[in-house]
């Protein structure tokens, strides 16, 4: 008698990831990243080839976000997707108009909510925008509207990661006949009230420094004299944070921080950390951000710049000059720069005949070579008389890159006759520009 024995086999299945991106020409290669609230793993990359590209998740790739970066920098160039471990993702993506799913039920979902949720939030402004009586009725339909969205894409995500998504994007509706400056008071009160801060889908994702920066901002054009509302809206981000643990209200605050950074916000950069963030850094041991934050004080808009020197030869004698010493000008232009550096390149001998053409006016420019060794350096400096060289041995790690907190090159300071920052320019042009006027 023959036996037959079964051994069950557990087939584990492979999903992909494929993507059309728009104008193809613009794309070459995507990273793939695993994301937790603490880390990004590296999963893996496709070559972008006629704007189309495809990835075949291994079967121990967990559920969870994953981050998908198309250009450089990467933290500007990328957009979150929801992997459920149990079907295929296919997306287009356009760099006008963002990503949009056509294949994977759960990433579909959520666009489909924040679709009609935008939908439906338009009507209610347009209607309280452009009507001077305001009908109980109309208005009862389209709150009735509202959280009938809510109530069905809540349902049809039961048991899966866009609940969280779509729960945590839930705003205020009112029960009753309302009038505009209640709604817009009552919708600013409860917009973080459903936002689960402890959620680690949310954690992993773009979503909580999302829907902070649009409290903050309000979809406006970034403005500096608006530093007072972005202030006391910061305070109202870090109340909502209240019961969310230490690292998550680290981890936000530092994104907005960065964020206030990169649009110039100097003043609301170090409001954050003076009165929120150095605290929570220093009571958590980290001083190395701690450093960090500090360092940019020192370095902000209206800050007087860091002090510095240099040898300055004459003849026979040799003599120590310091920033702070110096009184040559009306106005001092900081340059890092580097031998090595090919837009140095371009850009500092573009520098020169701009200047040149403004010989009229006291500008002085302070050329600090990032440099591993002076051979190139002491060359090049040649064609530059009217310049002040301070050569920077380290290069990144130069005391005075440092103390700038420099990280490439070049990178420019302008500076008033009393040594305060007065720009920070991120381009040549923008440079130019201000000394037009």
């Amino acid at each position: 008698m023959m036996f037959l024995f079964f051994v069950p086999v557990t087939i584990s299945a492979q999903f992909s990831i494929q993507g059309l991106f728009s104008p193809a020409e613009s794309y070459n290669y995507v990273l793939i990243y695993q994301v937790t609230p603490n880390a990004h793993n590296y999963v893996g990359n496709a070559e972008i080839k006629n704007g189309k590209f495809h990835f075949e998740l291994d079967s121990t790739n967990p559920k969870g976000i994953y981050k998908l970066v198309y250009a450089l920098p990467q933290e500007d160039y990328n957009f979150d997707i929801i992997y459920s471990a149990e079907e295929d993702i296919e997306f287009s993506f356009d760099q006008e108009t963002g990503v949009r799913f056509v294949k994977s039920s759960e990433n579909m979902l959520v666009s489909s909510y924040t679709r009609d949720m935008n939908m439906v939030n338009q009507e209610i402004d347009a209607y309280f925008s452009k009507s001077k009586s305001l009908d109980r009725v109309i208005l009862r339909n389209l709150f009735s509207k509202k959280i009938e969205i809510q109530d069905i894409y809540e349902n049809n995500a039961i048991e899966t990661i866009a609940l969280s998504f779509i729960k945590s994007s839930k705003s205020y509706v009112p029960d009753s006949y309302t009038t505009l400056d209640d709604y817009y008071k009552n919708l600013k009160r409860d917009y973080f009230i459903h936002v689960d801060f402890s959620d680690v889908y949310l954690q992993s994702s773009n979503f909580l420094i999302d829907r902070i920066s649009h409290y903050i901002f309000e979809n406006d054009d970034v403005k500096t004299s608006d530093m007072l509302k972005y202030q006391n809206r910061v305070d109202d981000v870090y109340v909502a944070l209240k019961k969310a643990k230490v690292n998550t209200k680290i981890a936000l605050l530092f994104q907005l921080w960065q964020q206030m950074v990169d649009f110039g916000l100097d003043a609301t950069a170090n409001y954050i950390s003076n009165r929120y963030l150095l605290n929570l850094l220093n009571n958590h041991g980290n001083s190395e951000l701690a450093g960090l934050l500090k360092n940019f004080q020192n370095i902000s808009l209206g800050s007087i710049a860091p002090d510095f020197f240099w040898q300055q030869s004459n003849e026979d004698t040799s003599s120590k000059i310091t920033l702070k010493s110096l009184n040559v000008a009306k106005r001092y232009i900081i340059v890092f720069w580097s031998s090595s550096c090919s837009h140095c390149q371009e850009e500092i001998p573009e520098l020169r005949r701009f200047l040149e053409s403004k010989s009229e006016e006291k500008i002085q420019v302070i050329a600090v070579g990032l440099e591993e060794t002076s051979f190139n350096w002491s060359n090049l400096i040649l064609d530059y008389p009217n310049f002040i060289h301070v050569l920077g041995l380290g290069k990144w790690t130069n005391e005075i890159a440092l103390k700038y907190n420099v990280s490439g090159t070049p990178t420019y300071f302008i500076l008033n006759e009393d040594k305060e920052i007065i720009l920070k320019p991120d381009s040549l042009d923008e440079l130019k520009e201000y000394f037009r006027y």
